[in-house]
């Protein structure tokens, strides 16, 4: 049986493993760097991160956080954020329990919309529109260089 709930410091081994699988050109983070990440994650308000257990093994994660917002009436929006299923679980409903668990955070949080960005990709787009979402406007993104970070601090 696979359930969704929010994940704990004691998921970090696995959640790094599966943003292994997502990313696996990153280097690995040092166990400082992870501690230091996960205290900032935890104490961020609106912010959850889920997983998709399997008999007491994470096999997906979705990083979820709710913005405060001006418009639409003061209501917010939930951003969804490194999505990754373990390819051992692929094809078994685990992305999709997770996307609905992240819906149900925004309407519990009673955001007008959950948004994501998604890989060019049209395994991954018809997986998107299969869950509900509408590609409806077109991301941008600007990465920002490590050394230009660096210089700043």
């Amino acid at each position: 049986m696979i359930k969704t709930r929010p994940a704990t410091e004691a998921d970090l081994p696995q959640l790094l493993a599966l943003y292994g699988e997502l990313n696996p050109e990153d280097p690995p983070l040092s166990r400082a760097s992870v501690d230091a990440v996960w205290a900032a994650i935890a104490a961020q308000q609106g912010r959850t991160v889920l997983v998709a257990d399997v008999e007491g093994r994470v096999a997906g994660t979705a990083d979820c956080i709710v913005m405060p917002n001006l418009t639409r009436g003061g209501r917010s929006i939930l951003f969804v954020e490194n999505v990754v299923v373990a390819g051992s679980h692929r094809r078994r409903g685990v992305g999709r329990l997770l996307m609905d668990a992240a819906v149900r955070l925004g309407e519990a949080a009673e955001c007008y919309k959950v948004q994501l960005l998604a890989a060019d990709d049209a395994y991954v787009h018809s997986f998107y529109a299969a869950c509900g979402f509408e590609p409806l406007a077109q991301g941008f993104r600007r990465y920002v260089e490590a050394s230009a970070r660096a210089a700043s601090r």
